[in-house]
């Protein structure tokens, strides 16, 4: 015979996909019956039609049919408003990454100029990490020039809100939200100045429900050292940064003063990408940059059609061409990069008093 205490143990065992909490701890169960061996369980959602309805039935009927439930019916209602303004209270409301106890490293991928594939590099580098077992989240704070939308294959798709909190949407396991996500069309331009951009990145990071649990989060910047950068600069003075250039001196320059911004304003610089090497853009532009900033060269990324018809198509090249050596040298970054971890500071690089 199936007991509460039996089926509840169970209930407490399921997650919420979006949530990553057990759906007992934030209110979404809202009872259960038992009928011999049939559990009928029924569920509150934030809001109506949410697209996780599907996962939740399997999460529930996996959950409680090795405790001997022969049938599991799962009926779907919707939270009352004071259900989700409690629901909503016990989540994150504050910037997690500036606390002192936040074990999510954050990452930014900066150049200095446009066109060296940056976002590429984002994408595929979240992609890597991801594959190595590590919880991921993608910030796109290219506001004006977003493309991780369509890299990551999710146009057209909308985040849930409620309460004034944002779910990020989800890409096998990794987290992304982007300005792109809130426009009617991905052809929408955004005119905005910098108290707005500034705004923005604040929502992303305070209104957004990234969890508790995320370990990276990869923030792709503009190209430059505009608003977007020193406002990131205020907010997340421990970042780490990435710099992506071409072999070509004149996008090695630009990468460089991109890096002595990161330098000015005490940001720790991790390493370098070289893109597109070995093509028409030449070669070891990426090594020299490293020599001149005293980092290491993490890789160096081959131009190739097949990562941009990938990217084009919405899959990211490093879950595409699981085989691909270019995979390997994402692989070997992410091993990299992984060893940036918040407990251990890196000494700040002063740039500029080279």
């Amino acid at each position: 015979m199936l007991t509460d205490t039996d089926v509840r143990q169970a209930l407490h065992g399921v997650i919420d996909p979006e949530i990553r909490k057990p759906i007992d701890e934030i209110g979404m169960l809202g009872g259960f019956a038992i009928d011999g061996d049939t559990v009928t369980v029924d569920i509150l959602l934030t809001v109506p039609g949410c697209p996780h309805t599907d996962e939740i039935t399997a999460r529930v009927r996996a959950a409680l049919e090795p405790i001997g439930a022969t049938s599991v019916e799962v009926r779907f209602g919707e939270m009352e408003p004071e259900q989700r303004a409690q629901m909503a209270s016990g989540l994150q409301k504050e910037m997690p990454f500036r606390r002192p106890d936040s074990r999510t490293t954050v990452i930014g991928v900066s150049s200095g100029k446009g066109g060296v594939g940056k976002s590429t590099v984002t994408t595929n580098i979240a992609a890597a990490l991801n594959t190595l077992g590590h919880r991921v989240g993608v910030l796109d704070a290219d506001i004006w020039g977003f493309s991780i939308p369509r890299m990551f294959g999710l146009r057209g798709r909308r985040p849930v809100a409620f309460d004034g909190m944002i779910m990020p949407l989800d890409r096998n396991g990794v987290k992304v939200i982007s300005i792109g996500f809130f426009l009617p069309s991905e052809e929408e331009a955004v005119v905005w100045r910098g108290p707005m951009l500034h705004k923005a990145l604040e929502q992303f990071l305070t209104d957004v429900y990234w969890g508790d649990d995320l370990e990276y989060l990869l923030i792709d910047l503009p190209p430059g050292t505009g608003d977007v950068s020193l406002s990131l600069a205020t907010f997340l003075p421990n970042m780490g940064m990435l710099v992506v250039t071409t072999p070509q001196p004149v996008a090695q320059k630009v990468a460089e003063r991109a890096a002595n911004m990161a330098g000015k304003v005490k940001q720790r610089l991790l390493g370098v990408v070289e893109n597109m090497s070995g093509s028409v853009f030449g070669d070891g532009g990426g090594q020299e940059l490293a020599d001149v900033l005293g980092i290491p060269l993490l890789g160096k990324l081959p131009l190739a059609g097949e990562i941009r018809e990938s990217s084009d198509a919405g899959e990211p090249f490093v879950w595409s061409h699981p085989d691909d050596p270019t995979t390997a040298v994402y692989m070997d970054v992410a091993r990299k990069l992984a060893e940036f971890r918040p407990r251990r500071r890196l000494p700040v690089m002063e740039i500029g008093s080279r």
